[in-house]
């Protein structure tokens, strides 16, 4: 570099990439890593490397996306003599395709877009950034790259729904029932000279939220989207999730994966069946004998998340009733909550034999196609109102007339 005021220019630069890319990176950083560099000079680039992680990386699901950043910026803008060689070669901690994907997006966005993207398609993502309510209400399979990532950065700022249960299980507290141990235990300590009653009440906890998402071709422009979603509540709540095409997979411990990004690639590729296609009993029949006592335990709120259209209903010897295994897995949780895309057409009816099916074994079906919907449905999940409008049997009557 040329001086000191070149250095900090790029610096800075460097520094608006990493927010760019959804890092938490603050003047005080860019102070720190300036100072840090004076001490630890510009000679060696693994030095500077470790340096700057150091001074900028405040969280550990970062670093994949530090390592991209440093790897790309300074490609073009070495910080020390010679070739300017790769955070990859270095033989450092490899960089994931997730986290180079976002930074490379970071990067055309502060050049002004992608080289390929038209000068029309940069229009309207801005328009569509600018406008919230006109992204609210767009349909996800509608949506641009651009406004995805909007969608996606939304979600995350959605509040988590507030749903919590009584249990039978007491705790302590300033009223309710008097706990005659614990007065006791009290008394014992002023030798009975004072005694001040103790008091127990029920405990109150969040239910698990168990979803089961359909991810076969139909679905794929909205199971992507909603899985974020689970990702977001996952990191503050327990949550069970499972994706089915042709297959049940468990990704719940994929999901619990800080970086959303990295979470969704490792989900990818867990399962083999992605963006397939479908079979919603045998999918249902694996989940209710392998995993429904396991995990809708303690009240659980399900989320199923498909458009139910599904080609074998009737149960014979080439697969399980479909009617029989929604039954089922019915009566083993606390509410069933069915979100279908197929609610975004205003004309929409239950005509499809699958659907006919399933209709009748859900408390609540709702729309799973837009911001609108998400908010609607953490709304719900939140207070339980609404859910005169959510009635499947509104459905079922329409179809039927």
């Amino acid at each position: 570099m040329s001086g000191a005021a070149d250095i900090v220019g790029r610096l800075i630069d460097f520094a608006g990439l990493l927010r760019k890319a959804a890092m938490t990176v603050g003047p005080a950083s860019v102070l720190d890593a300036l100072r840090a560099l004076e001490i630890a000079g510009l000679d060696s680039r693994e030095d500077v490397f470790s340096t700057l992680q150091a001074a900028m990386v405040t969280r550990r699901e970062d670093r994949a996306v530090f390592a991209a950043a440093f790897d790309l910026f300074w490609r073009e803008n070495p910080v020390s003599g010679g070739s300017p060689r790769t955070h990859r070669e270095n033989g450092a901690e490899a960089i994931s395709r997730p986290a180079e994907q976002r930074v490379r997006e970071a990067l055309a966005a502060l050049s002004g877009g992608a080289e390929d993207e038209s000068p029309f398609e940069r229009l309207e993502a801005r328009r569509t950034a600018a406008t919230g309510e006109h992204l609210k209400h767009r349909d996800f399979a509608g949506m641009s790259a651009a406004e995805l990532r909007e969608a996606r950065r939304a979600i995350e700022r959605l509040a988590l729904p507030h749903d919590e249960i009584r249990l039978r299980r007491l705790r302590p507290s300033p009223r309710g029932r008097i706990d005659p141990r614990q007065t006791f235990r009290a008394a014992l300590r002023t030798g009975g000279d004072f005694v001040a009653p103790s008091f127990r009440a029920p405990d109150r906890t969040a239910p698990t939220i168990v979803a089961l998402c359909d991810i076969s071709g139909s679905m794929g422009a909205y199971s992507r989207v909603l899985l974020f979603f689970l990702h977001a509540i996952a990191a503050r709540r327990p949550v069970q999730s499972f994706v089915f095409g042709t297959r049940l997979t468990n990704i719940t411990r994929s999901l619990r994966t800080r970086d959303p990004d990295e979470a969704l690639a490792a989900c990818a590729a867990e399962v083999p069946d992605w963006s397939g296609g479908t079979r919603i009993a045998p999918a249902l029949h694996a989940f209710n004998r392998d995993w429904s006592r396991r995990v809708l335990g303690q009240k659980a709120t399900l989320l199923l998340i498909t458009d139910g259209l599904e080609r074998q209903v009737d149960g014979n010897e080439r697969g399980p009733d479909l009617a029989r295994e929604m039954d089922r897995l019915h009566r083993s949780c606390r509410r069933l909550i069915w979100l279908n895309p197929l609610l975004r057409f205003d004309a929409f009816q239950a005509r499809a034999s699958g659907i006919r099916a399933m209709l009748p074994h859900v408390d609540e079906f709702r729309p799973a196609h837009s911001l609108a919907s998400v908010e609607q449905l953490v709304a719900a999940l939140s207070s339980g109102k609404d859910a005169a409008r959510a009635d499947p049997r509104n459905y079922l009557r329409a179809s039927r007339g």
